[in-house]
């Protein structure tokens, strides 16, 4: 269906796709405007959940359950790019939904993706297209190794994904992601990996986030560095990269644009996402309009609030038993602790974050940003 940028006015009802803990902050900022939410997942007693008195546990795939879920809605958003593309369409001829299904379809493949930026002109790693065997060999034997093999779809914090460091090797990691289609992407000579945060309103009003460097442990992000370490004239390109991205994609919420750095200097675009982003958490406490409350004033027509830092700060994921330290990190003077409402922890499961602030410039490794980052690092 075709969106006036007509404002909802607060009390009316934001639909939720997906119960993780993105849901819940954007719930939670958007009951500090005014809004009501309403979550659609298939689990029950999901993070966003515990936080807003409508809930519809059905799968995506329940067309009568979707139906019944647009009528008591004023716009739909989603907390997780893997929402199936149908459900987002289906919602879509009932309801605004922002981001569209059009979104989606591009971010959901990273061939669609990557395709997607170089015909913009932006430049990625190297990489081929895997739909059988045949084209795993001609993939390895155009891009080289080592290389990382990713499925086109779905695959995050590392799943999905296999390590090639021979040809011989290439096989066994095609059936270790389940021998579905694949992207092959070539190693890059990587001096460290920014995110931006674009939001982008139905009208077309658009803002960017500070540039911010991500540091990753076992593929999943570990520490968040505002601001990153790097000359004013890269941030204004990575800003400038994300912008285009948002605006070509026809937008209307969040973009975080994850973007690898390479000793030489070049930017390469690594992955987007249409929603918000673990890399943005840092603003809820250290900018003037959190990430989350910027989602809920695009998707419902607001005016774009600023993006002014308050503070440098860390951002500090909190995976699997990480969390059990909750009684120091609230004692510790100038950390700011969320947890999500995860019953159990796993390993590398994102049970919570802690960011903590600092005055302006006077970050302690302001001077050393990206200290530490290997040599090389894959896509």
């Amino acid at each position: 269906m075709t969106d006036s940028p007509t404002v909802l006015p607060p009390g009316s009802v934001i639909g939720m796709l997906g119960g993780g803990q993105l849901g819940r902050m954007t719930a939670l900022a958007a009951a500090r405007l005014g809004y009501r939410t309403h979550v659609f997942a298939p689990d029950t007693d999901g993070p966003c959940a515990q936080v807003t008195n409508r809930a519809t546990y059905s799968s995506f795939a329940d067309e009568a359950a979707l139906a019944r879920f647009a009528e008591t809605v004023d716009v739909v958003t989603l907390e997780f790019e893997n929402v199936p593309h149908q459900a987002v369409a289906f919602l879509a001829a009932r309801v605004p939904a922002r981001p569209g299904p059009e979104v989606l379809a591009i971010c959901q493949d990273r061939l669609a993706e990557k395709a997607f930026c170089r015909r913009l002109g932006l430049a990625t790693a190297p990489y081929a297209p895997v739909r059988d065997e045949a084209g795993l060999a001609a993939a390895v034997a155009e891009i080289g190794v080592p290389a990382v093999l990713k499925a086109a779809r779905e695959g995050y914090d590392g799943k999905g994904q296999a390590m090639i460091t021979s040809p011989g090797e290439a096989v066994q990691a095609w059936q270790a992601i389940g021998a579905v289609p694949a992207v092959l992407e070539g190693f890059v000579d990587l001096a460290m990996e920014l995110s931006v945060i674009v939001a982008r309103a139905p009208g077309g009003a658009m803002i960017c986030y500070p540039a911010v460097e991500n540091r990753h442990r076992h593929h999943i992000l570990a520490e968040t560095l505002v601001p990153a370490g790097v000359a004013p004239a890269l941030t204004a390109a990575a800003e400038s990269m994300a912008g285009r991205l948002a605006e070509a994609i026809g937008l209307e919420g969040l973009l975080a644009v994850e973007l690898f750095l390479t000793r030489d200097g070049r930017l390469l675009v690594n992955e987007m996402a249409p929603r918000p982003h673990n890399s943005g958490h840092w603003t809820l406490d250290a900018c003037a309009t959190s990430q989350f409350e910027q989602v809920v004033r695009a998707v419902c027509g607001l005016p774009l609030g600023s993006v002014d830092r308050l503070a440098d700060a860390v951002m500090t994921n909190l995976l699997g038993d990480d969390a059990a330290t909750w009684p120091a990190l609230l004692a510790e003077p100038g950390a700011r602790l969320h947890l999500y409402g995860k019953a159990a922890a796993r390993p590398g499961r994102k049970m919570g974050h802690v960011t903590r602030l600092y005055p302006l410039g006077r970050r302690p490794d302001a001077n050393t940003a990206g200290a530490g980052a290997p040599a090389v690092k894959s896509p």
